[in-house]
């Protein structure tokens, strides 16, 4: 697989995007979790959001893009680790929000303008932490007992459960400058604040595009929280045994969701409603850089240059070997076409289209792609955004007459070659039950033939019985064709029963017919028991009323029998049986 690919990538990229834009100079420094598409003005416009990480360390900012032009700009204090657009509310016209994951905070953006701050909750201290900072406050020990006490701490605890300040000090080099950072930091209050790692969106209690979404967060601290898409609190925690980098969630929380995790050490978590811990599915050989969920399947991109297909259950399906890093990782949905496809981006500037283990598109770039997004841009159904290592902004449209195949068949020669069918290994069970049959074949005939003709004869007999009792709802006497149809309206206990009656002949009219009901008294009270049918011309429906009253306290089922008959005979025309359903209690 790995030759393929490399003979595949040293040949020329395929035909099937078109450059739309692109723009060298846009400047922009993000992942493909920092960047969405969504309509934000309801218009129909969908407009491109992108998280700059400016230069790491300043000049962040929230951008904008309506087509090849940037409307907005907007600071961020932090660096972005994520952008989602989601439902806060069901007003009119249905407007998306932005939310930001940016340090401990997320910011909400609404109308393209700031909404809501949300900070996440503060941890405990370690006691011994909180207490050698009060020594400090006081000038009651020296910087080098400072230095060593928090050393010790950190050999003790590990970094992870050390405040932010006490981790900056244990950074600094020289004792002059752990003197100066503790005269400049001691008389704040100490605080321990983790931040967001990862962001994704869970719809609350409706699957419909447009409807109400919660926010899941993934921490530094292994926890998942779900936040109130009104409130903005916090309404499940969930624990995780380390931190998380990627998450993906499904279902809706009012009713089941589940939520699968990848950690920063290689294991991969699954949640769902009603655990308070995650459970670890599988651990993987390297770190993940990319995570995907595709139907019922989980595709991994790992540091190790390969690409993995787990079960939801922690099932190894496939894996495939890369030639190069991946640098970023995209889904790529075409409803369209009923294509689901899987973009991966590798640090020899290629991207490569998976369809399962399949490559069945490839293109390389100007520079090393290092975020991707793919959907609706514009007008444009199926967008695939790009931004390199450098900085440049590229967008690329799928042509209409665009065609995917594996590659790797298309290519193979097919002239004199012979494709070895992957017959199964015979299983114990198979040859016993390969012998039972053989030996056993006159009397497996015998039975399959006697229960055969058995179904031929019971449905002779109800067709027979139906014929004879008229339960038919289409009348097979040819001097009156009708056609007969029930339906009922309501949830009890008072229930609209309206029978519709049509003449299915060319030209004869059907005349003197009643319609009558059987039912039983104790259960149901019909208010018309019997109604006059008129005249029935050909090729017309009729439509015939009447309320039945439910006298069941405890709302109990049972069946109507309506029948069509005519004046001067005994037996009815056309009979039907119609099932009541469970009357509501009031």
């Amino acid at each position: 697989m790995t030759s393929f690919l490399d003979s595949l990538l040293a040949g020329p990229s395929s035909e099937r995007w078109l450059t739309a834009h692109k723009d060298p100079l846009a400047g922009i420094y993000t992942f493909s979790s920092c960047i969405a598409l969504s309509d934000l003005t309801g218009d129909g416009d969908y407009r491109l959001v992108i998280a700059d990480l400016g230069s790491g360390e300043f000049n962040m900012k929230l951008r904008v893009y309506k087509g090849t032009q940037q409307v907005t700009e907007n600071t961020i204090i932090d660096l972005p680790t994520g952008v989602v657009t989601f439902h806060m509310d069901t007003n009119q016209p249905l407007i998306p929000a932005i939310a930001v994951a940016s340090g401990a905070h997320i910011y909400i953006y609404k109308n393209l303008r700031p909404y809501f701050k949300f900070t996440l909750p503060t941890l405990d201290i370690s006691p011994t932490e909180k207490e050698i900072w009060n020594q400090a406050a006081m000038d009651s020990v020296d910087i080098g007992q400072l230095y060593e006490s928090l050393t010790n701490l950190r050999h003790e605890l590990g970094d992870s459960r050390l405040t932010a300040r006490t981790q900056r000090l244990l950074m600094l080099d020289s004792l002059s400058e752990v003197q100066q950072f503790v005269d400049a930091h001691k008389a704040f209050p100490l605080k321990r604040q983790t931040v967001v790692t990862c962001i994704d969106t869970l719809k609350k209690s409706h699957a419909e595009e447009g409807s109400v979404s919660c926010l899941v967060l993934g921490t530094e601290s292994s926890s998942v929280y779900i936040l109130d898409p009104e409130a903005f609190t916090i309404m499940d925690s969930l624990g995780l045994p380390a931190p998380p980098v990627f998450l993906t969630s499904t279902g809706l929380y009012d009713v089941e969701f589940r939520i699968l995790v990848a950690c920063r050490d290689g294991s991969m978590c699954y949640l769902k409603r009603g655990w308070p811990t995650a459970r670890v599915i599988c651990q993987l050989d390297s770190q993940p850089v990319g995570l995907i969920r595709r139907g019922k399947n989980l595709i991994i991109a790992t540091m190790d240059n390969r690409l993995l297909s787990y079960t939801t259950k922690g099932k190894r399906v496939w894996q495939v070997n890369l030639p190069a890093n991946v640098t970023a990782m995209e889904q790529v949905e075409i409803p369209g076409r009923g294509l689901s496809l899987v973009a991966v981006a590798l640090s020899s500037n290629h991207v490569l289209l998976y369809d399962d283990k399949n490559v069945v598109d490839h293109f390389k770039a100007d520079d090393c792609v290092s975020a991707m997004k793919f959907g609706r841009f514009g007008r444009e159904e199926n967008t695939l955004v790009l931004v390199s290592s450098s900085g440049t902004l590229q967008i690329l449209i799928l042509k209409r007459t665009a065609q995917f195949e594996n590659l790797e068949i298309s290519s193979a020669p097919s002239i004199g070659a012979v494709n070895k069918l992957n017959v199964p290994k015979k299983t114990r069970l198979y040859v016993d039950q390969t012998l039972r049959e053989r030996d056993n074949a006159t009397l497996m005939h015998r039975v399959f033939q006697h229960d055969l003709y058995q179904l031929r004869l019971n449905t002779a007999r109800a067709y027979v019985s139906s014929l004879e009792t008229k339960s038919s709802p289409v009348s097979t006497d040819p001097e009156e064709p009708i056609k007969l149809t029930a339906q009922v309206l309501g949830l009890g206990p008072m229930f609209r029963l309206i029978i519709g009656l049509s003449n299915t002949s060319v030209n004869t009219p059907s005349r003197n017919l009643y319609i009558s009901f059987h039912c039983d008294e104790k259960l149901y009270k019909v208010m018309k028991p019997m109604m006059l049918v008129p005249m029935l011309v050909p090729g017309l429906n009729y439509q015939f009323e009447t309320l039945v009253e439910s006298l069941s306290e405890m709302g109990i089922a049972d069946m109507i029998r309506v029948f069509v008959s005519r004046e001067e005979k005994s037996q009815p025309t056309l009979a039907a049986t119609i099932n009541m359903p469970v009357s509501e209690m009031v």
